[in-house]
C-alpha cells in the first residue's frame, strides 16, 4: 500500500464517526503530517472532541484530554519535581502534554500563565521543568478547541499563542442528509464505538519525514514570502503574518502535496491553504473592524495584487 492508499484510509476511517466533513478531516490530517498543532473553533456539539479522538485512534496513537478550567495549573500541564523519600532525590513526574495526541479543550476558559505553560511544547516538543528539559514523544499534536460565542469567563489566546497554531478551523453544522446519516448511525450504535487503527506511529513518521522532503519550487517560495510581506503593509491589517507564519505555510503547502500523491508543491497548493493557515494570525485595523470586513476578504484581495507562479 503506497502512501496515498494510507492517508486515503486514515481521511475515509475517521469518516465513519465524523459524518460530512472531510474537508476538514484532511486539512487536519495535513496539519499532523506537516508537524503542526490545530485550534479548532466552533459552537459546542459539533464534533470537535470527537474529532481528537478520532484522529488518535486512527493512527493507534496515545491520547490525553485536558479539560482547561481558570484554576488549572502550569505543572498540570508541563509536570513538576517530586521529592523521593527512599532515594532523597526530585524525580520528574510527567503532566498531561506527555502524551502523542493532546487535546486542549477549551482552551481560552485558563489563564494566561497556564496557557503559555503550552508554547515550549508546542514549537519546541519539549518541556522543562526546574531546569531540565524533557523531550515530548514523536509524534506529538495539539489540538486546542475554543467556543466563538461564550466570552464569559475567557481569555482571549495571545497573538505568540495563535502564532503556534498551523491552522484554525471550523467544522461546522452537518447538512441535513449528513445529520439523518448520523443519526442512522447512532442508533445503529456505530457513532461512538470505538475505531479500529488503520496506521501506527512508526507510518506516521516515515510520512512525516516525506513530507518534508516534497520540493517547493522557488517561485513558489518568492510568491509566499511576497505575500507575508504584502500583509505588513497592507492599509486593512494592523499586525501582519510572521515569518513563522510563511514557514507554516510551506510545510502545510508540502503535505497537501503529499497527501494528493506529489513529490512537488503547486500553487493549488497554496491557495487552498492561505486561509486556514494565516487568518488568524493577523489582526485587522480598527477602521477594518468598523467597517466590518472579513478577514478572508482582506487575504483574497491581497492575493488579488500578486502573479500566481506558473510551473513549467
Amino acid at each position: 500500500m503506497d502512501s496515498r492508499e494510507k492517508i486515503a484510509g486514515i481521511i475515509d476511517n475517521i469518516e465513519q464517526i465524523i459524518v460530512g466533513k472531510r474537508e476538514v478531516i484532511e486539512y487536519t490530517v495535513i496539519t499532523l503530517l506537516a508537524g503542526g498543532h490545530l485550534l479548532l473553533e466552533d459552537v459546542p456539539g459539533v464534533g470537535k472532541t470527537t474529532l481528537a479522538k478520532a484522529l488518535a485512534q486512527t493512527i493507534d496513537c496515545g491520547f490525553t484530554r485536558i479539560q482547561f478550567t481558570p484554576d488549572t495549573l502550569p505543572s498540570d500541564i508541563t509536570g513538576l519535581s517530586v521529592y523521593n523519600m527512599q532515594t532523597g532525590r526530585f524525580e520528574y513526574s510527567e503532566g498531561a502534554i506527555m502524551n502523542n495526541i493532546i487535546l486542549a479543550d477549551e482552551i481560552n476558559r485558563t489563564s494566561p500563565k497556564t496557557q503559555a505553560s503550552l508554547l515550549e511544547a508546542m514549537e519546541e516538543r519539549q518541556v522543562t521543568v526546574d531546569g531540565i528539559t524533557h523531550p515530548l514523544p514523536k509524534p506529538f499534536m495539539v489540538i486546542a478547541t475554543q467556543n466563538p460565542v461564550d466570552y464569559l469567563g475567557t481569555y482571549n489566546l495571545p497573538e505568540a499563542q495563535l502564532d503556534r497554531f498551523m491552522m484554525k478551523l471550523s467544522i461546522g453544522y452537518p447538512s441535513l442528509p449528513d445529520e439523518q446519516m448520523m443519526a442512522d448511525r447512532f442508533l445503529g450504535k456505530k457513532l461512538n464505538r470505538k475505531l479500529d487503527p488503520v496506521a501506527d506511529k512508526a507510518t506516521i513518521i516515515k510520512m512525516q519525514e516525506e513530507a518534508a522532503d516534497i520540493k517547493v519550487n522557488r517561485d513558489l517560495i518568492n510568491f509566499i514570502t511576497r505575500f507575508i510581506h504584502e500583509t505588513r503593509k497592507d492599509s486593512n491589517i494592523s499586525l501582519g503574518a510572521s515569518p513563522r507564519a510563511g514557514l507554516a505555510l510551506i510545510r502545510a503547502a508540502q503535505a497537501r502535496a503529499y497527501i494528493k500523491g506529489r513529490t512537488y508543491c503547486i500553487p493549488d497548493d497554496i491557495l487552498d491553504l492561505i486561509v486556514p493557515v494565516i487568518a488568524h494570525r493577523i489582526i485587522l485595523s480598527p477602521e477594518a473592524k468598523l467597517a466590518k470586513v472579513k478577514t478572508e476578504k482582506v487575504l483574497k484581495d491581497i492575493l488579488s495584487k500578486i502573479p500566481i507562479p506558473v510551473l513549467s
